[in-house]
């Protein structure tokens, strides 16, 4: 992840080409507050994920999230409201279970809805996260 200090503002990078492409950061501080954009379930070598598997997707998801709001000087228990975004509404619980496994204890906001689909077909899941320090 890079770092980017703009007076309060920091922006993170996960090294996605679709960052500079579309012209997103991973996420961005201000002050307290850090938002971490929808990530979708891409692995290190630019492909997704667990295809066809919404658990190890969105266990991705959460783990690329995880490393943006490390990266931003947040933790989990930071976090104040998750969103979790679905091709399929109906397959809800797999993506609960992982988000359960993460938050089980930190117990944010969360809202699940479902979506048409992403940018790439594969993805069946995508996640966003606010946190707020202090």
């Amino acid at each position: 992840m890079d770092l980017d200090r703009q007076m309060d503002r920091q922006t993170v990078s996960s090294g996605s080409p679709l960052e500079p492409q579309i012209g997103f950061s991973r996420a961005v501080r201000k002050g307290a507050h850090v938002a971490v954009a929808g990530t979708a379930p891409i692995g290190d070598d630019g492909t997704t994920v667990g295809r066809g598997d919404v658990y190890a997707q969105t266990v991705r998801c959460l783990d690329i999230a995880e490393a943006a709001l490390k990266a931003a000087g947040a933790s989990l228990e930071d976090v104040v409201r998750t969103r979790i975004m679905l091709t399929d509404v109906t397959v809800w619980k797999e993506a609960a279970r992982a988000h359960g496994e993460r938050f089980a204890s930190v117990r944010p906001a969360c809202t699940v809805v479902g979506v048409s689909r992403f940018i790439d077909i594969d993805w069946l899941v995508e996640v966003e996260i606010d946190a707020i320090l202090g």
